[in-house]
């Protein structure tokens, strides 16, 4: 297997605290914390399980952030 060139960081930042925030403010907030690349999702989405380091994941709903998680 083939060796990563580089270990991919993760902000530190709480991926937890968009909960709540208005959406366009959280993928503005999570792009200068770090985070790449801000994942904004619908409700109830398929999505693919794959772990990204640095990715955060947004469930927005009506504008607002319902959920954030990292990976």
């Amino acid at each position: 297997m083939a060796q990563t060139p580089f270990a991919a960081r993760e902000p530190d930042d709480d991926p937890e605290a968009y909960a709540g925030m208005p959406a366009r403010e959280a993928e503005e907030r999570a792009t200068a914390h770090g985070w790449s690349p801000v994942r904004v999702l619908p409700p109830d989405a398929v999505i693919t399980m794959e772990y990204v380091a640095g990715r955060l994941n947004l469930t927005v709903e009506d504008g607002r952030v319902l959920r954030s998680w990292k990976g």
